[in-house]
């Protein structure tokens, strides 16, 4: 299920943008990006609708997801 961002605090969604990040290890090119960079390119790619917030019910888990592959049923879509 996709949770819609304007749902949330700022607060709330800069937490699991953070989370995600600190998760996830990504790799953001050949300049390498503070922390709270990276957390800033997360958030504009969610609120620019390149990435969504997925509720797993059966997980009880959130998870960012890039929006073609939540849309197109893979559940394995990841962020650059």
């Amino acid at each position: 299920m996709i949770i819609p961002i304007a749902s949330l605090e700022a607060d709330t969604l800069h937490s699991i943008a953070e989370s995600f990040v600190l998760r996830e290890g990504t790799d953001y090119g050949e300049i390498e990006a503070s922390f709270e960079e990276k957390v800033a390119q997360v958030v504009a790619q969610l609120h620019s609708g390149e990435v969504v917030l997925v509720f797993s019910e059966l997980h009880e888990t959130v998870d960012i997801r890039h929006r073609d592959a939540v849309t197109s049923g893979d559940e394995s879509g990841e962020i650059d």
